[in-house]
């Protein structure tokens, strides 16, 4: 039986983009997700500027904030309002309520957020430097053979072979 030309052209390109996918995910990392605070969590008197520097914050991981819903919230701000704690013209109230909100980092840049009615004044405002993820090279191997090149085919051939006979059975 023949199949369409529109069908198997569809095929081709998912068997491409399912390997480029593949292929760049050597370079990839799982988002991480940081407990703003620690165990000290989102409240007054805590040092987030100490606790920041001690995270490397990357593009994908995500903020998770937990502190007593009753009194406290979280807002996102720029820096200005960040260095003067002032709540108005915030950016996005990242506070849904539960006391345990979480806010993704989408984009390589410095983020600012702080607690409203005046708990800024009290250490509650955070600031996080975001950075794109870059791997480390990799280290040339002293002598190279083709044991060597072979072991770390095998597995992209055998993750590309099996894509591949998925979309075409």
């Amino acid at each position: 039986m023949r199949r369409s030309g529109g069908v198997e052209w569809l095929k081709t390109v998912v068997v491409v983009v399912t390997t480029a996918a593949m292929l760049t995910c050597v370079v990839c990392r799982d988002p991480k997700r940081h407990q703003v605070g620690g165990n000290d969590r989102w409240k007054p008197g805590v040092n987030y500027t100490v606790w920041s520097l001690n995270h490397t914050f990357y593009v994908g991981d995500w903020l998770y904030f937990t502190y007593d819903k009753h009194m406290y919230n979280v807002l996102e701000v720029n820096e200005t309002s960040y260095t003067n704690c002032n709540e108005q013209g915030f950016i996005f109230n990242i506070t849904r309520g539960a006391g345990r909100d979480v806010f993704e980092l989408t984009q390589p840049k410095p983020y600012y957020f702080l607690a409203s009615g005046g708990y800024c004044y009290n250490g509650m405002k955070l600031a996080v430097n975001v950075v794109e993820f870059v791997p480390a090279p990799q280290p040339s191997p002293a002598t190279s053979g083709v044991s060597d090149i072979i072991t770390g085919i095998i597995p992209l051939v055998a993750s590309i072979a099996v894509t591949v006979l998925a979309v075409f059975i």
